[in-house]
């Protein structure tokens, strides 16, 4: 499901039962969250947004998912009917949307997770194994991180690690994460800093401003956080049907801890900022949001 990430969009609905979240830059340098939900499926989710270019390889990683947005533009609508998806969008109907009358639009639109699951009915594939590794147990090799921060022109990202909990304490756009669920707001077990190859595509809004697309499909390199360690591993995906690696320096794969995971696909031409809670500053100011795409 594709989610809203400005300030209006706190809290989020559902968002702390996704088995990984992403985060990948849309027009005007603001963000949005891509949700992927297996291990539980909430029947509230929002608030949802439109597709992007850059979902199309993304989601392909997951079989066959049922994927759920509010739209997209009529220019992308073809790349969208050619993914690798059940398009479970409102572009197809309805059944399922619904709009929260004590929110204002257009950060008021919702998703039942298991009407879209019905919907995509016996197309959907089920959930592929991507390879991946999880392990309670700290990998040796890391390097003392408890905060990281990324930036956009008008989106923020924080991870503070909670040694009580054991997690990273999500913050977005200068805020804590909130979670309409939990007093916890959200909180990530891994947080994945994957440098992609991002450039202007053909996509734009009625105003002129471009979509970016980030390449997901190739190798790279990559930051994993877990446990107040950083380590600096390999990722890679043969294809858009494969499922993406993320391997450590002798080769190995990287063991996530269990739990949620977020991935944050970040310009390869950026540097993300990775300090010691002793070092960083109390807060990070809010950004200026402008005028929301759609």
């Amino acid at each position: 499901m594709k989610l809203d990430n400005t300030k209006n969009a706190q809290p989020h609905a559902g968002l702390t039962d996704a088995d990984i979240v992403y985060i990948e830059e849309v027009e005007y340098g603001i963000t949005r969250l891509a949700a992927v939900f297996s291990s539980k499926i909430p029947d509230r989710i929002g608030p949802i947004r439109s597709a992007r270019i850059t979902d199309i390889d993304l989601v392909a990683q997951f079989g066959n998912p049922a994927f759920g947005y509010s739209g997209a533009q009529r220019k992308l609508l073809p790349d969208l009917a050619a993914g690798s998806f059940v398009n479970v969008s409102a572009n197809k109907g309805g059944e399922g949307y619904s709009r929260d009358n004590s929110r204002r639009a257009p950060y008021n639109y919702f998703a039942n997770g298991v009407t879209m699951l019905e919907r995509g009915g016996k197309k959907v594939s089920d959930a592929p194994d991507m390879g991946w590794a999880f392990s309670t147990n700290v990998p040796t090799g890391g390097t003392s991180t408890d905060v990281a921060g990324l930036k956009w022109s008008y989106s923020k990202a924080r991870f503070a690690y909670d040694p009580v909990a054991g997690t990273y304490r999500v913050g977005l756009n200068g805020s804590p994460a909130r979670a309409e669920e939990s007093d916890n707001g959200q909180q990530a077990s891994t947080v994945v800093i994957q440098s992609v190859k991002q450039y202007k595509s053909r996509f734009h809004d009625k105003w002129g401003a471009y979509t970016p697309m980030e390449e997901t499909v190739g190798i790279g390199k990559a930051v994993v956080l877990r446990d107040a360690q950083s380590y600096d591993v390999t990722w890679s995906r043969s294809d858009a049907a494969s499922p993406t690696t993320y391997t450590l320096a002798d080769g190995s794969v990287m063991p996530f801890k269990p739990g949620q995971t977020w991935i944050v696909l970040y310009d390869r031409a950026r540097t993300p900022s990775l300090k010691s809670l002793a070092t960083e500053p109390a807060s990070i100011s809010p950004s200026p949001q402008p005028s929301p795409s759609r």
